[in-house]
């Protein structure tokens, strides 16, 4: 069994490949062309899968932009709310500036003047004390 395994293979002998020239009395014969293969099944396979690649990712994209919009048009909104209650707030700060200059103790007094009422004298003033039931 060594005596095969230590043995080394000598190289195959080449040999030249000759080019096949055309005779000089012969026109060149026209090559006929090559038949169209038929394309393996896999093919078809892989094209579909890329297409359907192509696609899901399309839906993909056009789901975010259309969650984009979808934030955009809520954003816009609450910042049109935001502003509104701004000025409601505003509003509210002034009403209450106006009921608060309305019931000032000199205008009260202006205003009962102008009705005829006067305020009472200390001495028709009496004051009634109440105690806690029996």
């Amino acid at each position: 069994m060594a005596a095969w395994s230590n043995a080394v293979a000598a190289p195959a002998p080449a040999h030249p490949r000759k080019k096949a020239q055309p005779r000089p009395h012969e026109a060149p014969a026209a090559r006929p062309r090559p038949q169209k293969r038929a394309r393996p099944r896999g093919h078809a396979r892989r094209l579909r899968g890329g297409i359907l690649w192509i696609v899901g990712l399309g839906a993909l994209l056009a789901g975010v932009v259309a969650l984009n919009v979808a934030v955009l048009q809520l954003n816009m909104r609450v910042d049109k709310l935001d502003r509104e209650r701004t000025q409601l707030q505003a509003q509210n700060q002034a009403l209450q500036s106006q009921l608060a200059s309305a019931a000032a103790a000199h205008r009260i007094q202006a205003r009962a003047a102008r009705l005829g009422l006067q305020p009472a004298s200390a001495q028709d003033t009496t004051f009634v004390q109440l105690t806690p039931g029996p």
